[in-house]
């Protein structure tokens, strides 16, 4: 039996920023969703363990700090690739050509799958239902960063364009 061994991530200089987060607001379990940010921020994804210790953190149990973590699609709960890309494909962008550009994605990055990390580990493909660009088909979302009307054409130029 495989046990994965967890390495503190609120310590240090990531506990003095949950520290100054909950003075902002009025109760622990408040600064739920920025504690996980600061987890899948310092590790790339949230493992059972981290989910543990952000529970112990904020005096929660770990099953509600999971139903929080499985329920919120921005969190990460397997490692991903470091250009974590995300392709709307809801019905306004199939209609202007998101399942190309979700391809395009899929070849240039070598994923092959949705949700297939590369073998180098820069990135990972997923599609989602809405980001709210609807005028601007296709948007996509590679880690924080929000690109409107992405072609088919576009998606080596902008991978290219990744650090």
């Amino acid at each position: 039996m495989h046990v994965e061994t967890h390495e503190p991530v609120l310590v240090g200089p990531r506990r003095a920023e949950l520290d100054e987060i909950l003075t902002r607001y009025p109760t622990k379990m408040a600064a739920l969703l920025p504690a996980l940010w600061i987890v899948q921020d310092a590790r790339g994804w949230i493992s059972e363990p981290a989910m543990a210790e952000v529970a112990e953190a904020l005096e929660l149990t770990p099953a509600y700090v999971k139903g929080v973590v499985t329920f919120y699609t921005m969190y990460h709960q397997h490692p991903v690739g470091r250009h974590f890309i995300q392709v709307c494909t809801t019905s306004p962008c199939q209609i202007c050509g998101a399942e190309e550009v979700r391809d395009a994605f899929l070849r240039h990055t070598g994923c092959e799958e949705l949700g297939v990390t590369s073998e180098d580990g820069k990135y990972t493909v997923i599609e989602v239902e809405c980001l709210g660009a609807c005028g601007f088909a296709t948007p996509v979302m590679i880690n924080d960063q929000f690109i409107e009307s992405v072609s088919p054409a576009k998606v080596p130029e902008i991978l290219a364009g990744l650090k």
